[in-house]
């Protein structure tokens, strides 16, 4: 059903009347508070220091933006994507081509791809647990206690794979007091033309089931959404997707010292597979897009935690316990070529095991905190991918690995109160990780399974003549990780803090090999070596938290130096027999410098404004591989000049809230935000680009005197800007599109940022304008 804008708002300003009628009956009940009392008078905590109680955001020495779950609804906030258009120097982004698989960058460190064997730049913990895959982890911010955008290395407490940064999610947890909460949803796009609309239907109940003793909590979250975009090839709707979520949780407390919470997840989804526009045939400007191929996704994962604490008399002290698992699978199928033809199309399956423990103590020794404790995780994990290349190939190619992922972590570190203004800090972290990995190249053979383990791993294959293949190999990294850094509070509301922290990405294996005789030549030249090595990470950063003593403003400030030594990048290539041949390799040295500001002023009670600056230098150091794709295969000057990939030089936004009271009708909450980012080089050779975005988001909410009733009118992109979740090159587009009767942009020399030696690109596209309205009752 395609959403007619009149209807919505009118339905939308019909249920607002018909609450307004009988709200004159409430008079007795306490009005719901605005938008700007939401922001300006909650305490933001934060779970990031690890220490026993959370941490006013206000006093901790990182870089953390942080969000509780009433921030989060004043804010409008829904999805983990959005917080990219809000914070400074971020981009959470879905890589579009596998939905919901992130490829998160933070300060110009993060990933390009959806090969599951690449450790990512940016960790992300839900409760305290590490995802070791980055599947399934783009999702609705649905029954959350709070998230914190940590930005720069965290791998002294987070572990050494968070060169980046680290999103933390606390998902609701079991409350002592009976609350229920449900919440309806209704948008899709505004131009009746283009998709469809999304329903969302999700609700909580929480309470004591023994008083004192035992606490519980049930939530589910259900999304039926039948797709954004417009299919030019049929005039389908595309991009439907449907989502569950149905999350548990006990918290039990047999005595004053001892608490045990135990939450329990299930999720899955299934839909279309990605829109992919063709740059060689469509502009980049518009959602036009013309595919045979719909394609599809499947995913279902169980996760669960659970977490100990128990209060000790040593040094006043904690000890926290913590115990992960994750269970996931997933398949999909897409139309990679992006065109009305049979050119390329691919699929994959991927299965995921995990589980994970953190033991941990923090207590106090006079003037000294201390925070100590052992880290595990195992991983299992196995992949498969198929290529249909029908006009280079008639066989499948058909390839993938297995790893199995082990690390070992020791950390420590002291807080050393010199005097009542100043914090000295000291730690240190030691880490071991194992790969232990089989690959079958990804190449045109007999029908198999690296998931069903029917894939060969050694021996020649019999489509390609003396060509290997595949390999079994293992690998171990070592490292120590040491942290310094200084706390100053040269008055009550102002916290000075400075940073040095080293992070490593351990080294690892690729997954998808299509060129294997290339790669075979790179290992025979590192000595016989098929691993590539690991990243480190040098951070260097100052900054400053001040609070106006009348509570009505927080800014925070800082500046940050990151020297990145043997990178670790996914070179993304056209390929005339392979589609694409992405190849992973520690391709330079770099260095990144930058600026952050955000701040929140409410110039009265009702008006409040917001704003954040992130500024962005980055450049080669030296270069060891040809990235710029010099037919010569030459390291020269060309590849020191080019960008750095997903590297916005700026973002900034601005936004504000007001809220009018209507008496005893209650309260209408206006939010505005725009949020710019620059363009971004998404290949290492440059070929590839994301434009610009300005997004503007709005929403209107009425605050009833019912209690607990909230209805929201909102629009999301609202300027309609064109963004994709990639831009690889491909030998397919302009060069067929006379095929298909369709205008060719790209004769193979001409392209809006430069030359490209493809014709063509894969570039899945992200919605544009979207309205909705939505209904929240709690109690």
């Amino acid at each position: 059903m395609k959403l007619d804008i009149t209807k919505a708002l009118l339905a939308g300003a019909s249920a607002i009347a018909i609450c307004a009628s009988g709200a004159n009956a409430q008079d007795n009940q306490e009005q719901r508070r605005g938008s700007v009392q939401s922001v300006i008078s909650d305490t933001i905590t934060v779970t990031a220091t690890k220490r026993p109680d959370a941490e006013d955001v206000q006093d901790v020495a990182i870089s953390v933006s942080a969000f509780n779950a009433n921030t989060l609804d004043a804010l409008n906030m829904r999805d983990l994507e959005s917080l990219s258009y809000s914070i400074p120097n971020v981009t959470l982004d879905d890589i579009a081509t596998s939905r919901g698989t992130a490829n998160f960058s933070i300060r110009g460190l993060g990933v390009n791809s959806s090969i599951p064997s690449i450790d990512p730049t940016v960790g992300v913990f839900i409760d305290g647990v590490y995802m070791g895959y980055n599947g399934g982890l783009v999702f609705d911010m649905f029954d959350l206690d709070s998230i914190e955008v940590l930005r720069g290395p965290q791998g002294l407490l987070f572990g050494r794979n968070t060169t980046g940064g680290a999103i933390v999610i606390n998902t609701g947890s079991p409350t002592d007091e009976f609350t229920w909460g449900a919440r309806y949803t209704f948008e899709g796009p505004m131009d009746d033309d283009r998709g469809s609309s999304a329903h969302t239907l999700q609700g909580y109940v929480s309470g004591p089931i023994v008083e004192g003793v035992l606490n519980g909590r049930l939530s589910m979250y259900r999304n039926d959404d039948g797709g954004y975009f417009t299919n030019l090839l049929d005039g389908s709707d595309h991009g439907a997707n449907e989502a569950t979520i149905i999350r548990g949780s006990l918290e039990w407390t047999p005595s004053d010292d001892l608490s045990i919470l135990a939450k329990l997840e299930n999720s899955s989804g299934d839909g279309d597979g990605p829109s992919t526009q063709n740059r060689g045939i469509f502009e980049r400007s518009t959602f036009d897009f013309s595919i045979d191929e719909r394609g599809f996704y499947e995913s279902d994962a169980w996760l669960g935690s659970i977490r100990a604490d128990l209060n000790v008399d040593f040094g006043n002290g904690t000890i926290t316990n913590i115990f992960g698992f994750r269970d996931s699978e997933g398949s999909s199928y897409g139309d990679i070529d992006s065109t009305p033809g049979f050119f390329f199309h691919s699929g994959s399956e991927t299965t995921q095991e995990q589980i994970s423990n953190e033991l941990r103590y923090a207590g106090t020794f006079g003037n000294v905190d201390v925070t100590t404790g052992i880290y595990y995780f195992d991983q299992e994990i196995a992949y498969t991918e198929t290529r249909d290349l029908p006009t280079v190939s008639a066989a499948r190619f058909f390839g993938g690995g297995r790893q199995d992922h082990t690390v070992f972590g020791l950390f420590g570190q002291l807080d050393w109160n010199v005097t009542e203004t100043f914090i000295a800090s000291f730690g240190l972290r030691y880490s071991n990780e194992e790969k232990d990995a089989s690959i079958t190249y990804i190449r045109p053979r007999p029908e198999c399974s690296i998931v069903a383990g029917t894939c060969p791993f050694t021996g020649t294959n019999p489509f390609v003549p003396g060509e290997n293949n595949g390999f079994t190999d293992a690998d171990e990294w070592s490292n120590v990780t040491p942290k310094i850094g200084f706390q100053w509070f040269p008055g009550e509301n102002t916290n000075i803090y400075g940073n040095y922290t080293r992070g490593f990405r351990s080294g690892g294996y690729n997954f998808r090999i299509t060129a294997p005789a290339p790669f075979e030549a790179i290992v025979a030249s590192n000595g016989g070596a098929y691993a590539f090595d690991e990243e480190s990470v040098d951070s260097y950063e100052i900054g400053l938290r001040h609070e106006t003593e009348d509570g009505r403003g927080q800014f925070s400030l800082g500046a940050f130096f990151t020297d990145v030594a043997d990178m670790q990048r996914e070179v993304n290539a056209s390929d005339p027999t392979a589609g694409v041949v992405q190849t992973i390799l520690n391709t330079a040295d770099a260095s990144i410098s930058g600026f952050e500001f955000e701040g929140r002023y409410a110039l009265t009670d009702t008006f409040l404004i917001m704003a954040n600056l992130g500024l962005i230098d980055a450049e080669y150091d030296s270069v060891a591989f040809n990235i710029s794709a010099d037919p010569g295969g030459l390291v020269d000057g060309a590849d020191l000049a080019l960008a750095l990939p997903r590297v916005p030089e700026t973002t900034w936004g601005i936004g504000f809230i007001h809220d009018l009271d209507l008496g005893n009708s209650g309260t209408v909450s206006t939010r505005v935000n725009l949020q710019h980012r620059d363009r971004i080089a998404y290949t290492d050779s440059n070929f590839g680009w994301i434009q610009e975005a300005d997004m503007l988001d709005a929403n209107l909410t009425w605050y009833t005197p019912v209690d607990g009733l909230e209805i929201s009118l909102f629009g999301r992109n609202l300027l309609d800007e064109v963004q994709a979740g990639g831009d690889t090159q491909l030998p397919f587009g302009g060069n067929v599109a006379p095929l298909f009767g369709l205008p060719s942009l790209n004769d193979g020399v001409n392209a809006p940022f430069g030359a490209y030696p493809a014709v063509g690109t894969l570039s899945p596209l992200k919605p544009g304008r979207t309205i909705g309205i939505e209904f929240t009752i709690s109690r």
